[in-house]
């Protein structure tokens, strides 16, 4: 009896591995292409906070270059005789220091810039000191340094140079220099030589080696990190900045070209959002502009995709005040900000906008295609607003798509609302935003299926796993945005882009987490949650495989064992590829029926994974949790390939195989 009880327990606990094992079988139909993937699909969202543009991607060393902060010496130390004057060269940045004899041979003048939470260099590179100066009486002579007060060597400085200001004339200085070290809180400093006066403005301190090597470029391995994701869109300025608390602080792209030293300073609305992460310093140098960002997405293979205002005010601060905005009959400024920035962008050198991008050293046009009005607004207010600069881009610019808004809600009724009214107006794309727990991730697998493919198509604009009570960058989260990314995938006729938000994050200065790259002045991170993004954008395929399991969609839906799946082929390659997410805490058997695979290929396969869940990159480890290449065998079947895997726990993995 006894032997009988335990062959009864042995058979029971097979049949039930056996139907676990069969609930795992994912049938992948690679004979026929579904809908196609648009090579927007996976992308950057940009906006400068957390010190992403000044103090972060802009390479950009000196804050306040140009003494227009309110606090005019804000970011500067001074000592001996410096005055601020108002007079300058440059009508937008109008004001200046004067450095001036001391009064004694043993005395200095000068002062001395601290940079964004430090100045970073590193050993052997060499940075472009300039200037724009003048000396009111003959030859006046400074002393550029790059300095560590704290050292315990003997000199504080470790690099230096002289520049002589040999006119009564404004012009511009530059001279070079090679840090022999990498300090990630050096300071610059700059030191009056002899008894002759000297004017300075727009002070400046560049890595010669920026990324693609532009003078006023993008700090090399932050901007490579976004190349490396070969995103298919970068959106740009933002986000919250675009409207600005007010609108006197509104994100005006017309200020931010043309020659760089007479950009005008702009607050940032992140300066004061949060007063338990308050920087009273975090204002726009306007460095980073819309040309750059345009040449960013061209350098980095990305459609442009810009945001302008609609002529509102952040409605977050100026709840239900419709006088903080622009009235009806105030709109024609900001509409036709709209239609002379795609003239920027696409028209030719004859055209007044053009001919301004083409001074800039772009005569070809940006090849603009997208546009979007408004930033995560909503309701009445957002919509009869929208209207005129619909009308007036489809009437000039018919080619160019429109992106609308459905506001901040995932769901709900204003987000209903905001849907109605971007297929009332025709949009093209409507931008959705969503930053949610775990549990919305796990239960939205099942999201796009439903929508309505005659309406605009969707924009997954802003999007990231806020972990309820652990916000902040984390391995759980990270997986759980690879699972709700295949609903993305497998809609791909109705989802057109999608940008994980935010994007950059100075370890020093961020207002905002989780965030996709994190990094200090010499240092950065990639984290998990961008190796997720990557691992997609670079294995998008060209279209929708249909897969199921037992019929339905994989979806985390119930028998699915929290497992999400999406399955693309790639023309181009001839290469089916299969996107498996296992969110269970157990390992779980799969079997994929590739029908219509020949034969019996090894397949690729990419796996993200690891055993703490709460663990994430950081700087000091920035690759502990990293993709792993690895193989796998398939088998032949009657149909087509067959591939088994024993899936482990809370893991990502991509198998890729050649079709033939």
């Amino acid at each position: 009896m006894k032997n009988c009880k335990q062959l009864t327990c042995a058979l029971a606990m097979l049949a039930s591995l056996s139907a676990t094992a069969q609930s795992h079988v994912m049938d992948v139909d690679t004979r026929k292409a579904g809908a196609p993937i648009q090579s927007t699909m996976y992308g950057l969202f940009f906006e400068d906070i957390n010190y992403a543009a000044d103090g972060g991607i802009y390479g950009e060393l000196v804050k306040n270059r140009s003494f227009e902060f309110p606090q005019t010496l804000m970011g500067w130390q001074t000592f001996g005789s410096v005055t601020v004057r108002d007079d300058g060269p440059f009508g937008r940045c109008p004001h200046y220091v004067e450095l001036a004899w001391p009064g004694h041979k043993e005395r200095r003048t000068g002062l001395q810039n601290e940079g964004y939470f430090g100045i970073g260099v590193n050993k052997g590179e060499s940075y472009r000191f300039s200037v724009w100066a003048r000396a009111a009486k003959g030859t006046a002579r400074i002393k550029v340094q790059l300095i560590n007060e704290s050292t315990m060597d003997e000199r504080q400085d470790f690099a230096s140079a002289t520049v002589d200001i040999s006119s009564k004339e404004w012009k511009r200085y530059e001279v070079t220099l090679k840090s022999p070290k990498t300090d990630n809180k050096a300071n610059l400093r700059i030191f009056l030589v002899g008894r002759n006066p000297v004017c300075l403005e727009h002070v400046s301190l560049f890595p010669v080696n920026t990324f693609k090597n532009r003078p006023n470029g993008m700090r090399r391995d932050l901007a490579q990190a976004l190349a490396d994701m070969h995103p298919g869109v970068l959106r740009f300025p933002g986000g919250c900045i675009v409207e600005g608390e007010e609108l006197a602080n509104r994100y005006q792209w017309k200020n931010t070209v043309g020659p760089v030293e007479n950009r005008p300073l702009n607050r940032n609305r992140w300066e004061f959002t949060f007063e338990h992460r308050y920087f009273p310093d975090y204002f726009q140098s306007y460095g980073l502009g819309f040309f750059e960002y345009f040449q960013l997405a061209e350098d980095i293979g990305a459609e442009p995709l810009p945001v302008l205002n609609v002529g509102m005010a952040c409605q977050y601060q100026n709840w239900n005040d419709p006088k903080a905005h622009a009235a009806l009959s105030e709109l024609e400024p900001y509409i036709q900000d709209c239609l002379d920035l795609i003239e920027f962008a696409n028209g030719d050198t004859a055209s007044a906008w053009g001919k301004v991008r083409a001074e800039m050293g772009h005569p070809e046009p940006f090849g603009l295609k997208f546009i979007a009005v408004g930033n995560e607004q909503w309701d009445d207010l957002y919509f009869e607003r929208l209207k005129p600069f619909v009308k007036a881009i489809r009437a000039k610019y018919p080619k160019i798509k429109i992106i609308g808004t459905s506001g901040p809600d995932s769901e709900g009724k204003m987000f209903d609302k905001g849907w109605e009214a971007m297929k009332a107006q025709k949009a093209d794309l409507v931008d959705e935003h969503f930053y949610r727990n775990e549990q919305w991730f796990l239960s939205h697998g099942l999201r796009y299926e439903s929508y309505d493919r005659k309406g605009p198509k969707v924009f997954a604009g802003e999007y990231a796993c806020h972990g309820k009570g652990k916000k902040w960058n984390h391995f759980e989260t990270s997986l759980y945005e690879a699972a709700f990314m295949t609903d993305l995938e497998r809609n791909a006729d109705i989802v057109h882009m999608a940008t994980y938000a935010p994007l950059f994050a100075h370890v020093d200065g961020w207002q905002w987490r989780p965030d996709l790259i994190w990094y200090d002045n010499t240092r950065m991170f990639k984290t998990v949650s961008y190796y997720v993004q990557q691992m997609y954008a670079t294995n998008k395929g060209t279209n929708v495989l249909k897969m199921t399991m037992g019929g339905k969609p994989v979806a985390g839906q119930d028998g699915q064992d929290g497992l999400f799946a999406s399955a693309v082929i790639d023309k181009g390659e001839g290469t089916v590829i299969v996107k498996v997410i296992n969110t269970g805490r157990q390992a779980q058997p799969i079997t994929l029926n590739l029908t219509g695979v020949k034969g019996a290929p090894a397949a690729e396969t990419l796996t993200l994974a690891h055993s703490d869940m709460d663990a994430d990159n950081t700087l000091d480890n920035p690759d502990r949790i990293t993709p792993k290449a690895g193989t796998a065998q398939c088998e032949a079947g009657k149909k087509g390939a067959v591939l088994s895997d024993n899936l482990p726990a809370m893991t990502f993995r991509i198998y890729k195989v050649r079709k033939q």
